[in-house]
């Protein structure tokens, strides 16, 4: 089976190809859904965002300037769609994707961690461990937006920094800041969980 390129079917689709529109949806509905299922951690909300996604994406798809990648693009709009529906949680007033990815007043500076201990891998690593999973929600959880938004685009759907910060209105190095931040984080939390309680450095809070 030939495999068409992405921005032929995307060339197509804005020609009014319904067939090149239904294979990006099928090349990409997967990606979609589990980017949704992880923000809100509800199954019926998330296939409600995938559907929102792809209707919002026929609709807008003449303004597609194919200046990036069409999964950066579709990514965008369901990051947008799931946001609204975290604020409806809270009981909050809809907000933009630009004041929910702002920079904190303090910097956003860099932490250190209060407990550090050895283990083997890192917390990309374990976002494909079954066993771990349960466990790296958990920590996700305990994550602001913000810096969860950054590792989920990044590191659970393998967008580049470039791509994230175009999805996310961010610049690049804010991104790689809240990406450490981030990764940094999740470390500790599960460190709590796997670390070799041998190895624990507790850091001396008077330096």
């Amino acid at each position: 089976m030939v495999t068409v390129d992405e921005s032929e079917l995307v060339t197509r689709a804005k020609a009014g190809d319904l067939e090149a529109f239904e294979a990006l949806t099928t090349r990409y509905e997967r990606r979609v859904y589990t980017l949704a299922l992880r923000m809100l951690h509800n199954e019926h909300d998330a296939e409600d965002v995938t559907q929102e996604t792809f209707m919002s994406a026929v609709e807008h798809l003449d303004g597609f300037r194919q200046e990036s990648r069409f999964s950066t693009w579709l990514l965008r709009i369901a990051t947008h769609a799931a946001l609204k529906i975290i604020r409806k949680r809270k009981g909050l007033d809809t907000i933009s994707l630009e004041e929910a990815t702002d920079p904190a007043p303090d910097g956003d500076t860099i932490p250190h961690p209060d407990y550090i201990a050895d283990w083997r891998q890192s917390p990309t690593e374990l976002v494909h461990s079954r066993e771990i999973q349960r466990l790296l929600d958990e920590a996700l959880e305990t994550l602001d937006e913000k810096h969860r938004l950054v590792f989920l685009l990044r590191d659970v759907q393998g967008l580049s920094i470039s791509e994230t910060a175009q999805t996310l209105g961010l610049s690049e190095p804010n991104v790689k800041v809240r990406l450490l931040r981030a990764r940094l984080l999740l470390r500790e939390q599960l460190t709590r969980k796997l670390g070799d309680a041998r190895t624990r450095l507790i850091r001396n809070h008077n330096h």
